[in-house]
């Protein structure tokens, strides 16, 4: 069975010319989301995934109605792959799973999402370190500042405050005095040092 989705975007009015476009290949049954509805959640798209059954061919007008990266789209073709369920596109011809060409786009499209990925995580990394280098903090800001760690440091360590006591006085966790003793610590250490 040929199964049509098309989705409406911010740059068309109306669904009208995919819709032409799918039931002109063949579409039995087209699946459609408007604009109206939440971008995220997309029912008919989500019911498609659901209805497919093996043998079954998804067809789009474009694949950037049924997806919204490279990402979502592997995501969506591998989920309809499981289902033995064929993906195409009408304005993209090399996009058929149902040929081993279309197979190999597929394998290609997930070797760049990777390598996407990666990228990512490494621009990421680096940003980071850069960030940390220049001595901005990443992360919440801190709940307690300097005088009030060394407060706390001070009445724990010298004056006897148990730590349950400074985290419920100081309204934090057990976790965050010990971090806090720890690191005043480490500072004593390197000023003797």
């Amino acid at each position: 069975m040929l199964i049509g989705y098309a989705r409406v975007s911010t740059d068309e009015c109306t669904l009208d010319v995919q819709v032409w476009h799918l039931r002109d290949v063949g579409c039995e049954a087209i699946h459609e989301d408007s604009l109206l509805e939440d971008e995220k959640a997309r029912p008919a798209l989500r019911r498609l995934l659901q209805e497919v059954e093996k043998g079954d061919i998804v067809i789009v007008y474009r694949l950037d109605r049924l997806a919204r990266s490279t990402q979502h789209l592997l995501k969506i073709a591998e989920s309809l792959r499981h289902k033995d369920v064929g993906l195409r596109s009408i304005s993209e011809p090399w996009m058929d799973t149902t040929s081993p060409e279309g197979r190999i786009v597929m394998t290609v499209f997930a070797g760049i999402a990777d390598f996407e990925r990666a990228l990512i995580r490494e621009r990421t990394a680096a940003g980071r370190l850069n960030a940390r280098q220049r001595g901005i903090h990443m992360g919440r800001p801190a709940k307690l500042g300097p005088a009030e760690n060394a407060r706390i440091y001070q009445m724990v360590t010298q004056g006897g405050l148990s730590v349950a006591d400074a985290a419920g006085q100081f309204n934090v966790h057990k976790a965050t005095i010990y971090r806090i003793i720890s690191k005043c610590r480490s500072m004593e250490r390197s000023r003797e040092s």
